[in-house]
């Protein structure tokens, strides 16, 4: 996990949208998030997996009642794509791990995005909220 990257390069595509904190908008979340990148005419994989992992985690892990999270892509000039999750639980950080979670604990889900993504890093935001963040190298999947 990086923690000194703090934003992206110079952006070339932006997408945001905020969505509700229920299952529902982290399927939307997945869901739009495809829709986008194939309008960009990128990949789909393995950018798929980790918006979904991140949208999970921010609907089971960042979820305050009536407060939902945002998400955002953004593409750069330089060829990365840059997945961000904000969430309104920013005392609720995730930690990378030395070793695999034991089998009836959660916490894959960042172990997929570490192996998946080139980088990923929490960023505090405006209280209370935290972004945590996945870059692809978008030259080793085209």
């Amino acid at each position: 996990m990086n923690r000194g990257i703090v934003a992206p390069r110079t952006p070339l595509h932006q997408f945001t949208v905020p969505l509700s904190g229920t299952r529902r908008g982290a399927r939307l979340a997945r869901l739009l998030a495809a829709e986008q990148l194939e309008a960009w005419g990128l990949p789909l994989d393995p950018a798929r997996l980790i918006v979904a992992e991140l949208a999970a985690n921010a609907v089971v892990h960042g979820r305050v009642p009536g407060r939902g999270f945002r998400l955002t892509l953004t593409v750069t000039v330089a060829g990365v794509l840059r997945i961000e999750v904000t969430d309104p639980r920013g005392e609720s950080a995730p930690v990378a791990r030395d070793a695999p979670p034991e089998p009836a604990e959660s916490g894959y889900g960042l172990l997929l995005v570490e192996e998946s993504a080139d980088r990923w890093g929490v960023l505090p935001g405006l209280f209370p909220c935290k972004t945590v963040w996945a870059e692809l190298e978008l030259g080793r999947f085209r």
